[in-house]
């Protein structure tokens, strides 16, 4: 699986240096039924910001928020990934961005999985933590998100975290992209609810670009 060079995709961790990156990711399925696309929007939104209130006649209505900084800590990255519904059990690399080629560089092998380590981890009191999979290999065969078109709205999973603790997630969403259409901003957020997103292929495969059109993204939220 690839993401190519389309944008920016996130936002380094604690320097908030900008990164730019691709959104696409080259695996294949059968196109999939959307499910859950509207709660997905809701989980992305950020917390409202307070109602301004003058403070005498005449006075500016400007909304004040807290000025504290997050409170440093630990990342804790997602080690493993299991999903009995379609007989997943991965080791979860972290990865970045291949500064040479701008893709997402996920683990060659199609057997593994890559956690995007500019994101949350799975401490994170919100936002979204990416992992993404190759679907197959002309090479390797089936990968470990062969099947992730299958979940549905109520399935279960669990990422066992760097530290040692297995954290349980229930799908509530299954969408299906064009990756020249995929909204990295609400897939990449730091902001919003806290949410597991799993992001593969799907679609047609062009034989003359060798990629498939789409992608797969299923989120789920802390069971």
């Amino acid at each position: 699986m690839t993401v190519r060079h389309r944008g920016a995709l996130a936002a380094m961790a604690a320097g908030a240096a900008a990164l730019t990156a691709a959104a696409l990711v080259a695996c294949g399925s059968q196109p999939a039924e959307d499910v859950g696309a509207g709660e997905v929007a809701a989980l992305a939104s950020p917390t409202p910001a307070p109602t301004p209130t003058a403070t005498g006649a005449g006075a500016p209505r400007v909304p004040v928020n807290a000025g504290t900084l997050p409170a440093a800590g630990e990342t804790i990255e997602p080690a493993r990934l299991s999903i009995p519904r379609i007989r997943v059990a991965a080791t979860v690399d972290p990865v970045g961005v291949d500064q040479r080629t701008g893709e997402f560089d996920v683990p060659p092998s199609v057997d593994q999985v890559g956690w995007y380590r500019y994101g949350p981890g799975l401490e994170a009191t919100a936002g979204s933590v990416v992992i993404a999979g190759h679907v197959d290999s002309a090479d390797q065969g089936k990968g470990a998100f062969f099947r992730l078109r299958e979940l549905d709205r109520g399935d279960t999973l669990t990422a066992t975290g760097s530290d040692g603790r297995e954290r349980r997630y229930r799908v509530v969403a299954r969408e299906e992209y064009l990756k020249t259409k995929i909204p990295l901003d609400r897939y990449f957020a730091r902001d919003g609810r806290p949410r597991l997103t799993l992001i593969t292929c799907g679609g047609p495969f062009d034989p003359k670009t060798r990629h498939y059109r789409d992608n797969i993204v299923v989120t789920a939220v802390p069971a």
